[in-house]
């Protein structure tokens, strides 16, 4: 199945990053937009791509559920190879999008396909249900990964997260008081969702020019 790709960012950036999305969400939604136009704007190539299911709702009646996010590891390795970024790449994405990513991650750094991990709000586990960790792989990842996490996402908050088995290849940047989609109370944190956002970006692209 051929991939549409939606671009942000400058042709001839030194590092691209391919970024799928949430389960519930398209690579156009509002968050996935700000994160790519952050990125962009910090000198990167950024590649957003749906899965099948997802790209689907787009011209089919009724919504078709998330599949289980193992199922989509082919299609995130399908999604890489027709990109054919020429330069380092770095694979991501939101929530679920960022842990099929982690999930294949090994194999293509490895193979000296990938130099990175990015993921944008990890669901360390799902809302209210904290004993469902979805962290097992990420024990003996060995990819250079970074997680950008709010302190407050309801998928893993700065309480939980540092409490869990990481692989010492992972850092995490951690947001104040972000929500899953890394938007901050101004009020309560005296941070705005552009401020994050520049954060983000800047961040991305300082650990992305170590990695190459």
């Amino acid at each position: 199945m051929a991939v549409n790709f939606l671009f942000d960012g400058p042709e001839d950036a030194a590092v691209t990053v391919l970024l799928a999305h949430g389960a519930g969400a398209p690579m156009d939604s509002a968050s996935m937009t700000a994160a790519a136009n952050a990125l962009a704007k910090a000198g990167l190539r950024v590649a957003r791509f749906e899965f099948g299911y997802m790209a689907a709702r787009r011209s089919e009646a009724g919504r078709k559920p998330p599949p289980r996010a193992e199922t989509l590891n082919p299609e995130y390795k399908a999604a890489v190879e027709q990109l054919g970024a020429k330069g380092p790449l770095i694979i991501g994405g939101k929530s679920m999008g960022g842990r099929v990513a982690s999930m294949i991650a090994d194999e293509l750094h490895a193979s000296g396909t990938i130099v990175g991990l990015l993921c944008l709000g990890y669901p360390f586990h799902p809302p209210a249900k904290p004993t469902q960790l979805r962290t097992k792989h990420l024990a003996a990842l060995k990819t250079p990964t970074l997680i950008v996490q709010g302190t407050r996402d309801e998928f893993g908050t700065v309480e939980q997260v540092p409490n869990y088995e990481l692989s010492d290849s992972i850092e995490v940047l951690w947001l104040q008081d972000g929500d899953h989609d890394l938007k901050p109370r101004k009020s309560i944190s005296g941070f705005s969702a552009a401020d994050h956002l520049k954060t983000l970006g800047e961040a991305v692209a300082a650990w992305s020019a170590r990695l190459t």
